[in-house]
């Protein structure tokens, strides 16, 4: 198979994974949650923000490192909701402790744009 460059808009061009059984996705706890607080990050090694987010009574609220200075000022943030991998093992990011991991897609420069419904649904709603 013939390798390919990324495309022009520095975009990282992404191959599509191996097929996986239905049981797998299921194994992946993706929920989503309405943003409550968003701090800048300055201690990140890449330009980030602190989340933390309500994901309801059952998940509770949790905390989140992402890289989204591109397209979201902290502020804007606030009262968004998002999508997370909610049964992924805490990560130490620097000083910060990342409990969830807020989903995105890259844009065509390869920055961050956050999945989210595209109406207000009850925080913990799972992904199905």
């Amino acid at each position: 198979m013939p390798e390919t460059s990324p495309p022009e808009t520095g975009a990282t061009e992404t191959v599509a994974a191996p097929t996986i059984a239905y049981a797998d996705f299921e194994r992946v706890d993706i929920r989503v949650g309405t943003i409550v607080d968003a701090q800048p990050f300055p201690q990140a090694r890449k330009p980030a923000i602190k989340l933390t987010i309500d994901f309801g009574p059952e998940v509770g609220v949790k905390k989140s490192s992402a890289q989204l200075t591109v397209h979201y000022r902290p502020d804007q943030l606030i009262g968004r909701q998002v999508c997370a991998v909610v049964n992924f093992p805490p990560r130490q990011i620097g000083p910060f402790v990342s409990e969830v991991l807020t989903l995105g897609m890259p844009d065509g420069d390869g920055a961050v744009v956050l999945v989210r419904p595209d109406f207000k649904v009850s925080n913990g709603g799972r992904l199905f």
